[in-house]
């Protein structure tokens, strides 16, 4: 079906095409068992000490303010991330705001942490209880005097909902953001929300989203101050505004975070220096350029537990967790590998 209609869909705009996908997922009409595939429990895996039917979860940025998640975990996703989600609403920068690179299987977006804030998020999981295993990815609004506070305001009142909290310190369309990579404000930024969490007896794990822009150098200090804090996992990595010389479509002087398939040997790449710099003490989740089931096999053989895709699926589909799962599993059974936490780390 998809394959029928992309033609029509590539010819909208990449946000109203992606705000017409948001719009059909709210009918939920999508059957759960057409995307379920054969001897899928060789998928089977463990994140934060909670079992996930497999390890392929969907990015934050598909569904920004919470709104169709239910109907995503249908599509055979182990897990979603809603997000980012900021304290106040928030509109974003000016439109156009998104850009496709086809020819490089690529997206650039500014799109600046669009959503309808915490207290809408809220009332929404409230009434609308998630299904299966979500995240929430949280962020500070663009014209806040303190990102700590805001962080922990997402973090207090969005916690109760999640499987886990992303705390999102790594786009590059939020001015300052990435200021939290350095050793004392990231420091300071954990600091106060382990204060919180252990006042408030919150159990939800945290999980820190890196940018694949850092220096190699900057990911043993990310890795000390992680193991430090009791940092639950970590996300490798969010989109680049680097990495353009390669790219071979007309949008690439865009400015904003590059995603897609050029990011695969980068993110791939941190996901190797991470693993090795902390043993597999704190659990990864791996993403960028996965839109296949060799390209999510080799981000976890380089150590991830888990992986996310999003551009992938804009390129590929709703199909293309379905086409992942069948694809790992005859990985799995080709090298005769019983379940795919085997895998983990085999490749560091």
């Amino acid at each position: 079906m998809f394959s029928f209609l992309r033609p029509y869909i590539f010819t909208l705009d990449p946000e109203a095409a992606h705000d017409l996908a948001i719009k059909s997922l709210k009918f939920n009409f999508v059957p759960k068992n057409f995307f379920q595939v054969e001897n899928e429990e060789m998928l089977s895996t463990e994140l934060f000490k909670k079992k996930l039917k497999n390890p392929i979860g969907l990015a934050a940025g598909f569904d920004k303010s919470a709104e169709v998640y239910n109907s995503l975990f249908k599509l055979g996703f182990g897990f979603v991330e809603v997000g980012t989600i900021t304290p106040k609403r928030q509109l974003g920068n000016l439109k156009p705001r998104v850009f496709r690179l086809e020819k490089d299987k690529a997206l650039i977006n500014r799109l600046g942490f669009n959503n309808d804030g915490t207290e809408t998020v809220s009332e929404r999981l409230k009434k609308n209880k998630p299904n299966e295993f979500l995240g929430i990815n949280i962020g500070p609004n663009r014209d806040t005097e303190d990102k700590v506070l805001d962080f922990l305001e997402c973090f207090n009142k969005l916690n109760k909902f999640a499987n886990y909290i992303t705390v999102n310190i790594s786009s590059p369309n939020t001015s300052g953001l990435r200021d939290f990579h350095d050793e004392k404000l990231l420091s300071k930024l954990l600091s106060k929300l382990m204060e919180l969490k252990k006042k408030q007896k919150i159990i939800c794990p945290i999980v820190l989203k890196l940018s694949p822009d850092i220096e190699e150098k900057e990911i043993s200090n990310i890795n000390e101050i992680a193991l430090k804090f009791k940092i639950n996992g970590v996300i490798l990595t969010n989109t680049t505004n680097q990495n353009r010389d390669n790219l071979i479509d007309s949008s690439k002087a865009e400015i904003g975070g590059l995603s897609g398939l050029p990011l695969q040997k980068l993110s791939l790449k941190f996901i190797k220096i991470f693993y090795k710099s902390n043993k597999g003490k704190i659990p990864i989740i791996g993403v960028g350029g996965i839109d296949s089931g060799r390209s999510a096999f080799e981000k976890i053989a380089a150590g991830a537990t888990a992986i996310q895709l999003y551009t992938g699926m804009v390129y590929k589909g709703p199909g293309i967790v379905k086409d992942i799962k069948k694809e790992l599993i005859e990985i799995l059974k080709k090298e005769k590998i019983t379940n795919i936490q085997k895998v983990i780390g085999i490749n560091s």
